[in-house]
């Protein structure tokens, strides 16, 4: 990302196929980096909404529902980014 926008080096996008997997990969998430002493300093998107979302500055975690992440295509909109890794 660091080439196509100022406030964020990479993008973490990933989808959850229920409420359910979007909680746990969010909790995952934040559980991981506060191990390692990381803090997000941002957290945005009620549970339920489809696209969470956690600002840790250089890194933005992008949490999808299908349909949210469809939808927004982020993937898309940043396309001139470098893609690093894709795993599905």
């Amino acid at each position: 990302m660091r080439a196509s926008c100022s406030f964020a080096d990479y993008f973490v996008v990933c989808t959850g196929e229920s409420e359910r997997q979007l909680d746990a990969i969010w909790e995952a998430v934040l559980d991981g980096l506060q191990e390692q002493g990381v803090t997000p300093l941002h957290k945005e998107g009620p549970r339920g909404s489809g696209w969470l979302l956690l600002d840790f500055g250089a890194v933005v975690v992008h949490v999808f529902a299908p349909e949210e992440r469809e939808f927004y295509r982020l993937e898309e909109l940043w396309k001139d980014a470098v893609q690093v890794l894709r795993i599905q």
